[in-house]
């Protein structure tokens, strides 16, 4: 149930990560509405995971869910520039991901 927690709250950490680009430097209230609430969500999400789970492995977990959803959602939808390069830089973020989360905690 923890790791379920750590994934949901790596979403959500897309999810202000995204809201944090739209709202143009806190301009624009619904997003940075949004960035408050996605925000709000993945951190106490993270804490409760942090109840059961090792700090290291979870927190990576966590920020390599973000960056990768985050990297892949600006690629497909706010025009951000598809490497070859960064697409092998993501599965890699993925990789990374699967072999900490079979190597973290055994709570």
């Amino acid at each position: 149930m923890a790791w379920l927690l750590v994934v949901v709250a790596g979403v959500l950490e897309t999810g202000f990560a995204v809201c944090l680009k739209l709202s143009h430097g806190f301009t624009r209230l619904w997003p940075t509405v949004a960035f408050c609430v996605f925000a709000l969500g993945s951190f106490g999400l993270l804490t409760l995971a942090l109840r059961k789970l090792d700090v290291g492995p979870a927190y990576a977990v966590w920020t390599g869910i973000g960056a990768t959803g985050t990297a892949i959602y600006g690629m497909l939808f706010l025009g951000d520039v598809v490497s070859t390069l960064k697409l092998v830089s993501i599965s890699l973020v993925i990789v990374g991901i699967v072999g900490l989360q079979l190597s973290g905690s055994a709570h």
